[in-house]
């Protein structure tokens, strides 16, 4: 492969519109490249989490091929009618967020973001791909989308959820939960 960047500004920008992969120009503020753009965020939020410490070998490995995963996500929504993502990759998440999820104790109270910087950082990008998700959910209302996109997404985010809980109780400060009777039952206001 060569050089795909030899010049980083163009000015083709300054109007308000980008190039997507098949040459098309739309505007910035599209449904699909708010949704790709958003899979380039969560992507990001993702190598954020990999740069924290206390981030074990088996999820490393696991977020690392996401990565990689994400820029074929957001390749497809970036070239209309193009196909990258597999079911098999739906799959694979699945059979990782199984093991992963196995030895956890089961939820009986929601869990608040937090549970040291690994932990955090899971829950951060679990936001970001729920809204990536609903993005890709939005676009498809509009234009033929394919469904493993939207797919992927969903499953990705319940397995950020259990890395997140993986991360919070390996590096010693544990799930914080929330705690809903904290407050006095609430006056009816009508």
């Amino acid at each position: 492969m060569g050089n795909r960047l030899s010049k980083i500004y163009t000015r083709t920008g300054d109007d308000g519109s980008t190039g997507l992969g098949d040459g098309s120009r739309v505007g910035k503020d599209s449904l699909r490249v708010n949704a790709y753009g958003t899979v380039d965020e969560l992507n990001s939020t993702i190598g954020m989490l990999l740069a924290a410490d206390g981030v074990t070998d088996e999820v490393r490995e696991a977020l690392t091929q996401v990565q990689h995963d994400l820029f074929d996500l957001g390749g497809e929504l970036c070239i209309p009618g193009m196909a990258m993502v597999e079911d098999s990759d739906i799959s694979r998440l699945e059979s990782i967020l199984d093991e992963l999820n196995e030895p956890l104790p089961p939820l009986k109270e929601f869990i608040l973001p937090g549970g040291g910087m690994a932990a955090a950082c899971g829950h951060l990008a679990r936001t970001v791909c729920r809204r990536a998700e609903r993005e890709v959910i939005a676009l498809a209302r509009v234009e033929e989308v394919r469904g493993q996109p939207q797919r992927y997404l969903n499953r990705l985010s319940d397995l950020l959820f259990v890395i997140s809980r993986v991360l919070a109780r390996a590096s010693g400060h544990g799930e914080v939960l929330w705690q809903h009777e904290r407050r006095r039952k609430p006056k009816p206001t009508v």
